[in-house]
């Protein structure tokens, strides 16, 4: 076992490690660094691709991060780990989508396009203050596909039913993360533990949303927001400030990982 860390802290980002205006607050940036200076290593594990986290690894010096649901895991630069879609599967989302009237974002390790212009496009990247990807339709058929956001209000149900081999986390009124079946921030973690030695170690997570019910049903101490759904408070040890309130720094108190 690795005994270069005493323990491994995942974290999410939205409405987690993330305030309101989702940015790392100085308190919470801070609170990060002293937790790697205690000895215990800080990981990002999100639903957002590498590109929409520069700003928050910066702010906290992280360097190892689970994104994409657990499709794309780095560590210190190095790949660990890349889920592809297959294309033959992006190609009947793109079908049922256009079917549908919706829109499909394709995510690479470093790009983020879209199939076509929508309200819902526009609704759902606003509401994380990040830039609306530009469209370029047949952008799958020449990369290789890790995530895919499907922007729909209300047809979740087809998505499920005709496409079972995919995975799906909704994210706001608008999108749904999409990944390949046995993807998830739990998968996520288990790769990135067995990749660098880490099995054994106690586990602590940070986290809100439906995404992250894999990762809090599977670490030693999961500690989720105030302002986290019902389902995810459900499974808490602990329940913790909001991420208004920069609930990480209270959070990482409780369990002494900092002062």
């Amino acid at each position: 076992m690795n005994t270069e860390y005493r323990g491994v802290v995942f974290f999410d980002l939205d409405g987690t490690l993330l305030n309101e205006n989702s940015v790392v607050s100085p308190a919470v940036g801070q609170a990060v660094k002293q937790l790697r200076q205690n000895g215990y290593l800080p990981v990002i594990n999100t639903g957002r691709s590498p590109l929409e986290i520069v700003a928050a690894r910066e702010a906290t010096g992280i360097d190892t991060f689970v994104s994409l649901n657990g499709s794309y895991i780095e560590h210190r630069h190095q790949s660990l780990y890349q889920g592809k879609i297959e294309t033959e599967i992006v190609q009947r989302v793109v079908t049922l989508a256009d079917k549908l009237g919706d829109q499909v974002a394709f995510y690479t390790t470093d790009q983020i396009k879209a199939s076509a212009h929508s309200q819902d496009l526009a609704d759902a990247y606003n509401l994380i203050h990040t830039p609306i990807p530009a469209v370029v339709p047949d952008f799958y058929l020449h990369h290789d596909i890790l995530m895919l956001l499907l922007l729909t209000r209300t047809n979740d149900h087809f998505y499920h039913e005709q496409l079972p081999e995919l995975t799906y986390y909704r994210n706001s009124p608008f999108s749904i993360d999409t990944v390949r079946k046995g993807n998830s921030k739990m998968h996520g973690i288990k790769t990135l533990m067995a990749n660098l030695n880490l099995v054994g170690l106690p586990t602590y997570a940070f986290g809100d949303g439906p995404n992250d019910l894999p990762m809090l049903s599977y670490v030693d101490h999961p500690v989720v927001m105030a302002n986290g759904i019902a389902e995810a408070k459900a499974q808490a040890e602990f329940i913790t400030k909001s991420n208004r309130e920069d609930g990480i720094v209270t959070g990482l108190q409780h369990f002494g990982l900092i002062k």
